[in-house]
C-alpha cells in the first residue's frame, strides 16, 4: 500500500489538501519527514502539552514545534534544550486547532514506541497535542474539537485506533494523564469500543 491516501474525492476536497485540514490554522514545523514505504495511517496518539508546565494560553508551544523557542526564557526551558519535536496538530484550552506538519507526512511526537504489534508509531500515526498537563483536567471545547478532528481524519485515512501517548510509551510517558476523558470522547465519536486504547 502507498504511503500516501488515495486520490480526495471532492468531499474530501473541502476538508484537505494534501494532508493539510482546512479547518486548522497552519504553521508548518521544519521537524518531519516521509512515511516509510508501505505505511498504513491508522492510529491517533492523543498527547498533552504545556509550556512552560502547566502554563497556558502562550506561544511557546508554536516556538517548541518551529524550532523558535527562547531556550533561555524560562528556566524549564534548559532541560529541553535542543530538542526538535513537532505534532500534526495541537489544541489550544478554548479549541483553537493548529496544524504544524501534513498528515501525509511523519511528526516527531511520539519517540521510542509500540502499539497493535507495531514500532515506532511515528511511522504510521497522527499526533494530536492537547495544551494541558497530565495532571490537570480538559476544557470541553477540546474534547469537541478532537472528535471533529478524528471524525475528519477517519474520513480521510483510515483511522481505526487511538491511543494516548502513555499507551505507546508505557512507563515513559504518562500524557495525557489520568483525568483525560476516554469515555466523553468515545461517545463523542461512536466507534467501537475496541478502537481504543481506554
Amino acid at each position: 500500500m502507498a504511503t500516501t491516501p488515495a486520490p480526495e474525492a471532492p468531499a474530501a476536497l473541502a476538508l484537505w489538501q494534501d494532508g493539510w485540514y482546512n479547518f486548522a490554522r497552519r504553521m508548518d514545523s521544519p521537524n518531519f519527514g516521509p512515511r516509510p514505504a508501505g505505511a498504513v495511517v491508522d492510529l491517533v496518539v492523543v498527547h498533552s502539552i504545556s509550556l512552560p508546565p502547566g502554563v497556558y494560553g502562550g506561544d511557546e508551544v508554536r516556538q517548541l514545534f518551529t524550532n523558535t523557542l527562547d531556550w533561555n526564557a524560562h528556566p524549564y526551558f534548559k532541560s529541553i534544550e535542543g530538542m526538535t519535536v513537532s505534532a500534526h496538530f495541537f489544541i489550544r484550552r478554548q479549541g483553537e486547532l493548529w496544524q504544524f506538519v501534513s498528515c501525509n507526512d511523519r511528526a516527531w511526537h511520539a519517540g521510542p514506541s509500540q502499539y497493535r504489534g507495531r514500532a515506532n508509531c511515528n511511522d504510521d500515526s497522527i499526533g494530536i497535542e492537547l495544551e494541558g498537563l497530565e495532571t490537570d483536567r480538559f476544557e470541553p471545547e477540546q474534547y469537541e474539537a478532537l472528535a471533529g478532528l478524528c471524525a475528519a481524519l477517519a474520513g480521510r485515512y483510515p483511522i481505526r485506533w487511538v491511543a494516548g501517548h502513555e499507551h505507546i510509551a508505557p512507563g515513559r510517558k504518562q500524557d495525557p494523564g489520568v483525568h483525560f476523558d476516554w469515555a466523553e470522547l468515545r461517545r463523542s465519536l461512536g466507534w467501537p469500543p475496541e478502537w481504543f486504547a481506554a
